[in-house]
């Protein structure tokens, strides 16, 4: 199932990440946030975007949300997207379908570029992000230092909507009424509520 995340939701989410943050590169933050911190960033993502979970028997296996790319007027149409999934479940599909419903949402927000940070090398994320449509518009050498290495960053753009005169960002608050409770049912085109 895929749903919106709560706050309760946040310490589970906080566990999947704290992996990533204490034996990965994928982030580069070196310490892991506090709960507190990490129930606030929840918060504020979700007062404008859609921060999601997978969830099978009550566990949560991953989870993906949108966030402003950068605070600029001009840029309000951009989003960054974060993707991050229980490495015991890792070649699943879980993180693409996550960001399937992601797209649909973020459609409907009047999104019009979701943009990756990535790691490099991450051949599987690179990959996953070229299945679904991205491409790579950037690449930064040698911009992050973990685990005693420099690190390279790839940055990857998918467009949502076409180029064109854009409308007012839409936040996910104004249309959340009309969403299943399992959003996975949003990739069922004949079903989809919110067209």
């Amino acid at each position: 199932m895929i749903r919106l995340a709560t706050k309760q939701d946040a310490a589970s989410i906080l566990a999947i990440y704290a992996e990533y943050v204490l034996h990965d590169s994928a982030t580069f933050e070196y310490e892991v946030p506090s709960l507190t911190e990490f129930e606030q960033r929840m918060e504020v993502i979700q007062q404008v975007y859609p921060y999601l979970v997978y969830e099978e028997e009550g566990n949560i296996l991953g989870y993906a949300y949108a966030h402003r790319y950068k605070e600029r007027a001009a840029y309000q149409w951009d989003v960054e997207l974060s993707v991050y999934v229980n490495k015991d479940v890792h070649g699943k599909g879980i993180g693409s379908m996550l960001y399937e419903v992601l797209f649909i949402l973020l459609k409907k927000q009047q999104v019009h570029h979701a943009y990756a940070c990535i790691t490099s090398p991450n051949p599987k994320s690179e990959r996953m992000h070229e299945r679904l449509g991205f491409q790579l518009v950037a690449r930064f050498p040698h911009t992050g230092y973990k685990f005693d290495k420099w690190l390279d960053v790839v940055w990857m753009d998918k467009e949502l909507l076409s180029p064109g005169v854009p409308q007012p960002i839409v936040p996910l608050t104004s249309f959340i009424e009309q969403l299943p409770k399992d959003l996975s049912e949003l990739l069922n085109k004949d079903s989809n509520p919110i067209k």
